[in-house]
């Protein structure tokens, strides 16, 4: 069966930086299952599925803007280190944080004895990232697949009734 918008994927993936350092990958575990155009790949590995068929292997390298994103420098911001009252505050620690822009994560890049630098870009904004992908199956969704949005396992949908 060849991979349309709509199709439920079964894919391995392994997903590198340009310069080979491996990020991310299915293989060896469990594969995953996901119902396209609902957002739930990034937008250069969906429009890389389109017409594939079951059965094929192939790599893809997606830039930053199909990816996670180019880097905002606006994201990146010095808060006073008072913000975080009694906690340990570490180069490398990410922590949810209520913005203008709503919730996101944010990154703890620079502190000093005054401030804390974080930032809120993900972290492999600005990156092209490189695919190699495995098509395990590809099906029809069901009416209630797409009625919810996202793809079921093979016992149905696990977390609501």
């Amino acid at each position: 069966m060849t991979i349309t918008p709509n199709s439920v994927v079964t894919l391995h993936y392994k997903v590198s930086s340009e310069d080979g350092t491996e990020l991310d990958s299915s293989f060896g575990k469990d594969p995953m299952t996901v119902l396209l155009g609902r957002r739930f790949l990034i937008e250069g590995l969906e429009e890389a599925l389109q017409g594939k068929q079951n059965g094929e292997s192939f790599s893809v390298t997606v830039a930053p803007e199909k990816a996670y994103g180019e880097r905002v420098d606006q994201l990146v911001q010095a808060v006073p280190k008072s913000m975080f009252e009694g906690m340990e505050v570490e180069v490398g620690m990410s922590f949810r944080a209520t913005t203008e822009q709503g919730e996101q994560s944010v990154m703890i890049i620079d502190t000093t004895d005054e401030e804390v630098v974080v930032d809120g870009n993900h972290p492999l904004a600005g990156l092209p990232l490189t695919f190699e992908v495995e098509i395990v199956n590809v099906r029809e969704p069901t009416a209630d697949e797409l009625a919810h949005g996202h793809a079921h396992g093979a016992d149905g949908c696990g977390h609501h009734h």
